[in-house]
């Protein structure tokens, strides 16, 4: 159990209530008690926590609570997130929450045809939910004023800033009024989100569900020491046959190359029971395949850091690392995606040798030994080795012995350059008599 206060116990009103009570939940999570007062204070708030703390309804409770008809068709509350797989799953708490109040919410994100989103605009919105770039798009377009915004919420600030956002960002604030509640979350704490705190916002109050970095205590860890790629594929297929509780199992990878190489293998095993997401597939190809996930339609999802933050998939029960992530906080956004809703979930990670100080960054940052487990004994060992995994051969460089300072080559002067050229003595004489001379010659009338 999170706590004992319930949902009952905080000023939500009986529509919020209502809602709640539909989808079963009683407690709110420690981020959700921490941040609903504050926020309904009319105070800035700055919210440290990471994935799986329940920070989406965090945010939602008191923005939905406090939010008033007005005759305005433009809005009211303004959502900017990072992905566009996570203004869909904004959109759809939102629609949650919101069962028993007639609140429009619109969701807009890039990659797809503006002109249903304008038109779904001008019909008017109380709550919108955008990635940045669209939102700028249609602000400059004329449709959407932001002129009636009273609170801005930046979901995964951190994230927003490592896409690249921080421009997008500025032009947005240029076009908000100044007099506005902010709530921004992240699952870190970086210079660039203290700068842009400094710069836009006003002494927000600091919020942490937890210590940054700190494994989620509802979450077992193990880790696995393998030697290469195919050896991962076999203990993968392994584990999967061995364990039926695998039945909803994310798979992540660091880049899009590899997750597809890993998705070729394992449909070879696995023949329509695996899926994969990653920046390069298409819009609605992603929303199914995680749709198939959900449903249980697939067994495994192998995904890319990239839309990890995007997905917030309910009832994962093992998260396999099948390389261990470059960036530190990357690790507790994975393992987030499981052990979710006070249940417990697993997390299993494939570890070769040039991966430990990945691995020993993660567990400098958890201050957290990820247990180690012995390989299985019937497990395959291959000796295949991924072009990424061949030895480098390198090549003995030579020297070239360049001349000392003052010892350069120039060219020779013209009467100094040799020609191989043969001068008979006839031609030597006729340049310097002008005419053939003969030595002795005689000539003989017949």
């Amino acid at each position: 159990m999170t706590s004992t206060v319930t949902f009952e116990d905080l000023n939500l009103g009986s529509s919020l209530l209502k809602a709640l009570n539909d989808m079963d939940f009683v407690y709110p999570t420690p981020i959700q008690k921490k941040v609903f007062p504050v926020a309904m204070s009319g105070k800035d708030v700055l919210g440290i926590a990471q994935t799986g703390t329940g920070k989406t309804f965090a945010y939602l409770l008191p923005v939905i609570r406090q939010w008033k008809f007005v005759k305005d068709r433009f809005p009211q509350i303004l959502i900017l997130v990072p992905t566009r797989e996570l203004v869909m799953q904004v959109e759809e708490e939102i629609q949650k929450l919101s069962k028993y109040q007639n609140i429009v919410t619109i969701g807009v994100y890039g990659g797809v045809n503006i002109r249903p989103q304008m038109d779904a605009i001008n019909m008017g919105v109380d709550i919108l939910v955008a990635t940045p770039g669209r939102l700028i798009d249609l602000a400059l377009s004329g449709v959407l004023k932001l002129k009636s915004i009273k609170k801005l919420v930046i979901d995964e600030v951190d994230e927003m800033l490592n896409l690249g956002f921080r421009a997008q960002l500025n032009t947005i604030f240029d076009l908000l009024p100044e007099r506005r509640q902010n709530l921004l979350f992240s699952a870190t704490l970086t210079p660039e989100v203290e700068e842009l705190i400094q710069k836009h916002f006003r002494h927000p109050e600091k919020i942490e569900a937890a210590r940054t970095g700190t494994p989620l205590e509802n979450i077992v860890q193990s880790l696995y020491q393998v030697p290469n790629f195919y050896t991962k594929i076999n203990l993968l297929d392994l584990l999967l046959k061995r364990d039926k509780k695998m039945s909803r199992v994310l798979v992540f990878t660091a880049t899009k190359k590899l997750a597809d190489e890993v998705f070729e293998q394992m449909e070879k095993r696995m023949e329509g029971k695996v899926g994969v997401i990653h920046s390069n597939k298409s819009q609605n190809n992603r929303f199914a395949t995680v749709k198939q996930f959900d449903e249980g339609t697939i067994r495994v999802l192998i995904a890319t850091d990239l839309v990890a933050r995007g997905l917030d998939i309910t009832e994962v029960t093992h998260v396999i690392n099948f390389d261990m992530p470059e960036v530190a906080e990357s690790y507790i956004h994975r393992i987030g995606r499981t052990g979710r809703a006070d249940k417990k979930g697993i997390a299993i990670n494939f570890v070769t040798r040039v991966e430990n100080e990945f691995r020993e960054a993660v567990e400098d940052l958890m201050q957290y030994l990820i247990p180690v487990v012995e390989l299985p004994a019937d497990l395959e060992i291959s000796d295949e080795l991924t072009e990424e995994e061949l030895p480098v051969v390198t090549m003995k460089t030579i020297q070239v012995k360049l001349p000392k300072h003052g010892q350069g080559f120039h060219e020779k002067k013209e009467k100094n350059k040799k020609v191989n050229i043969k001068v008979t003595r006839e031609d030597v004489m006729k340049k310097k008599y002008g005419k053939p001379i003969s030595k002795g010659r005689k000539s003989f009338k017949k």
